[in-house]
């Protein structure tokens, strides 16, 4: 018989890092009749359970879906299953996202399986949205996220036996390390903490600011300055169009020329993305980006930042200089009217930010030694060819917003058929 349960609840007042509120809640959380340990911030702490049957990592999309999955399969929060994720609050990589992006400008928030996320008002930012839906659908499912738990290794306990359990290794943000044993684990740690930083020779000389997608607030941080772009993806033309409404002198970079599709940006849409990816990941090819794969979708928005002359691509980089860069040029075969011809150049600039995308965040399952002799990780979606103990949700062709929801539920499925057998 299962045991009885009550939900306690704690306030938590949640803000990004960029300082904006994403919400205060009451957090109900499950916790058994007998407990004996104790409640902090939403979490359970105390006695936990450190022998699970799976280890979910990561409560975004993917791991959220992969979670309830498990509960439908009769698997017990905190008892059969736990939830780790890194962040101090729910909403994954979204709650990190700078505040202009709002729900209107970001490309598609899928549902998650058994709520929806209803219509709520696109002029909000996607960040306080998505962190307010993701832990109403902890509440509501009784998940006990707990948090924040960095993974920060997965093991075997037995060499060269795909039998033996996994050991899996976190730590909080104040150093306190603990370790769990499961007989499967779900990874669904996105990208968000693994950006790719590509190198150009010089790029240490320069004396202005380099920062990443993943440290963007506002455009009022570069004012009076003159900033260059890189990179050719989604994130890069949605820090153009806001940097020069706020007057702020802006230059595009891309390594080719940038393509737009006048295309509805729909669910047709995502399923064109796993088509195109998903051979790639069963080969064990390293993952393609969303925009690699199909280019970018032709909004009126961004048709007008074309005409404007905002998004138009000086071309790829040669080089970085203490004061700015060297641009290679463009060459008549290479242009286009999105990236014109010209010989390139030295162009002062004061900041460079690095829209180049990120890598799946996969260290912590080096010592399983998963990734083929082509650098990436062969799996059939969701399933691991060279471990059946391992899932992974939200990677490859899981790696767009109806992908992660689709590639958690195979995970979850597969994560408990693996158990049961």
């Amino acid at each position: 018989m299962k045991p009885q349960h009550w939900f306690g609840e704690i306030a938590v007042g949640l803000k990004n890092r960029c300082g904006n509120s994403l919400r205060k809640r009451a957090v109900p959380t499950r916790v058994s009749e007998n407990w004996t340990g104790e409640l902090e911030r939403g979490r359970i702490v105390g006695n936990e359970n450190t022998r699970v049957k799976i280890v979910v990592i990561g409560a975004g999309q993917a791991g959220l879906s992969a979670a309830h999955t498990l509960v439908r399969k009769s698997l017990e929060p905190g008892t059969d299953f736990i939830v780790l994720d890194a962040n101090e609050g729910p909403g994954g990589a979204w709650r990190h996202r700078w505040p202009s992006l709002t729900l209107g400008k970001a490309h598609g928030i899928h549902d998650l399986p058994g709520l929806e996320l209803g219509k709520p008002d696109p002029e909000e930012p996607a960040s306080a949205v998505v962190s307010r839906y993701y832990g109403s659908y902890e509440d509501e499912f009784a998940l006990a996220v707990q948090r924040p738990y960095r993974v920060t290794g997965v093991r075997s306990t037995r060499e060269n036996d795909l039998s033996a359990p996994l050991e899996i290794t976190a730590r909080r943000a104040d150093g306190a390390e603990r370790t769990w044993t499961a007989q499967a684990i779900i990874n669904a740690t996105g990208a968000w903490d693994q950006p790719f930083w590509p190198y150009y020779p010089g790029i240490e000389s320069f004396a202005g600011r380099q920062l990443h997608t993943k440290d963007y607030c506002s455009p009022q941080e570069f004012e009076g300055q003159r900033v260059l772009v890189v990179g050719g993806g989604a994130s890069a033309v949605q820090f153009l169009l806001p940097l020069a409404e706020a007057g702020i002198d802006t230059l595009w970079s891309t390594r080719r020329a940038p393509v737009f599709l006048d295309r509805e940006f729909d669910m047709n849409w995502g399923i064109d993305v796993e088509r195109r990816v998903r051979e790639r990941t069963e080969a064990g090819l390293q993952t393609l980006s969303v925009v690699g794969a199909t280019g970018l979708a032709l909004t009126d928005e961004y048709k007008r930042g074309i005409d404007q002359g905002t998004l138009i691509s000086r071309g790829p980089l040669r080089s970085i200089t203490t004061d700015g860069v060297v641009f290679a040029g463009v060459d008549a075969e290479a242009a286009g009217d999105i990236m014109p011809a010209w010989p390139g150049g030295h162009e002062h600039v004061d900041v460079i930010l690095w829209a180049t995308g990120f890598k799946p965040a996969l260290k912590h399952l080096a010592p399983l030694k998963l990734r083929s002799p082509h650098g990436g990780i062969a799996t059939d979606g969701a399933r691991v060819f060279v471990d059946p103990r391992v899932y992974l949700a939200g990677y490859g062709a899981g790696a767009s917003t109806i992908g992660a929801t689709r590639t958690g539920r195979l995970a979850g499925t597969a994560a408990a058929q693996f158990i049961a057998d």
